[in-house]
């Protein structure tokens, strides 16, 4: 959520730049123009940035994610191995004890 709200207030804050900036501009409309392209390219770039560093954060959290499931499930299995072996170890005591 805060990622979104953060994207969401880049887009706004561009959008209400842009207008105040050309509303207020003290130069020729080709220019002003020129220097609104150019920004936002940067803004651009930078939002393609800021978005490619938080796919990443996420690709890295869902990696480690999976390797500590990996790491639980194995331990688990493990585990299973160890109670079926003595379950079995208990059952043939409970049998010779029978005879």
């Amino acid at each position: 959520m805060s990622t979104e709200k953060t994207v969401l207030g880049v887009i706004a804050g561009l959008a209400i730049g842009s207008a105040l900036g050309i509303l207020f501009a003290p130069e020729k409309g080709t220019t002003t123009r020129r220097k609104l392209s150019k920004k936002s390219e940067r803004y651009v770039e930078d939002l393609g940035d800021k978005f490619n560093e938080f796919i990443e954060g996420i690709t890295d959290r869902f990696e480690a994610v999976k390797k500590e499931a990996v790491r639980m499930a194995e331990n688990g299995k493990a585990k299973m191995a160890e109670l079926e072996a003595n379950g079995k170890a208990k059952m043939a005591d409970f049998e010779a004890a029978k005879k």
